[in-house]
C-alpha cells in the first residue's frame, strides 16, 4: 500500500527534529531502543510507526508530540507558508543537497521536480533529491546505487528494498541511499537546463516553465503556492 499522509508527516517531523539536533539515524534508532532501518522506514513515510514508538523516538529528543484537528490540506499551506520564511540555503541544507551531487560524479545528470523548483526559489516541499538522467547511464546509476546501500521504493510492500535496483526493471523509478532518498525520470535525452547559483555553487536545473508542462506533482505544487500567494495578496 501506498505511504498514508500521517504516515508521510509524522516520518517528516522526525526526520526534522533528528536533523535539527544533528544526529544520525543510527544514534537516533539507539536512544529509542529501536533499528536503523526502522527509523528510515519511518522517516520516509513507509511504515506507519505505532503511537508508543513515536513516544519514544520523539523522548529521545526532548520533544514530544501534540494532536490537533485542522481542515484537509491545510498542513500542506501551512508548510508552503513555513518554507517561503526560510533561506533557500537552510533548505539546501536540509536536503542534503550538495552532499549527494558530490558524490554523484560517475554520470551526467540535472536538477528536476521539486528539487529544481526550490532551486529557483519557490517554497514547495521537497522530501528527495530529484534528478533527470539518460537511460544510456542507467547501468553506471545502478552500480553507483549499489556502491551506495541503494533500496529501490517496493510499492507492493509500502517500503524500500525487496526488488531490482536497475532502473530498466518495472517499477518507481524511487531509492534510498546512504545520502537520503534519490527520485529519477529516466529519458533519453537531458532536458534543456538554466543555471542557478546559490552559496557560490552552480546548479543545473529545469526552468520552472518546464517543470509545469512534465512534472505533474511540482506542477501542482507550484500552482498551490501561487494560490496562497494570491490569497494572501487578495
Amino acid at each position: 500500500m501506498p505511504p498514508t499522509r500521517l504516515a508521510t508527516l509524522l516520518g517528516r517531523a522526525v526526520r526534522q527534529q533528528r536533523h535539527l539536533r544533528d544526529l544520525t539515524q543510527s544514534q537516533l534508532a539507539e536512544a529509542a531502543g529501536i533499528t536503523q532501518a526502522a527509523v528510515a522506514r519511518i522517516e520516509s513515510g513507509s511504515r506507519a510507526a505505532s503511537f508508543p514508538v513515536l513516544e519514544r523516538l520523539f523522548a529521545a529528543m526532548d520533544v514530544q508530540m501534540v494532536v490537533e484537528v485542522e481542515p484537509l490540506d491545510a498542513h500542506l499551506d501551512a508548510r508552503i507558508d513555513e518554507l517561503a520564511a526560510r533561506p533557500i540555503a537552510e533548505r539546501i541544507d536540509a536536503l542534503s543537497l550538495d552532499e549527494t551531487l558530490d558524490r554523484l560524479t560517475d554520470f551526467p545528470q540535472v536538477l528536476t521536480g521539486s528539487t529544481a523548483a526550490l532551486l529557483q526559489g519557490a517554497p514547495v516541499p521537497v522530501d528527495a533529491v530529484e534528478i533527470a538522467l539518460r537511460w544510456h547511464d542507467s547501468k553506471r546509476f545502478t552500480r553507483w546505487l549499489e556502491a551506495n546501500y541503494g533500496q529501490r521504493w517496493n510499492a507492493r510492500w509500502g517500503e524500500f528494498g525487496g526488488v531490482w535496483l536497475e532502473p530498466e526493471e518495472p517499477g518507481e523509478h524511487r531509492w534510498s541511499t546512504r545520502y537520503g532518498e534519490i527520485r529519477a525520470t529516466m529519458c533519453d535525452e537531458l532536458p534543456e537546463t538554466i543555471e542557478v547559483r546559490h552559496g557560490g555553487r552552480d546548479y543545473r536545473v529545469v526552468p520552472l516553465v518546464e517543470l509545469e508542462l512534465t512534472e505533474p506533482r511540482a506542477a501542482e505544487l507550484l500552482r498551490r503556492y501561487r494560490a496562497r500567494q494570491l490569497a494572501v495578496e487578495g
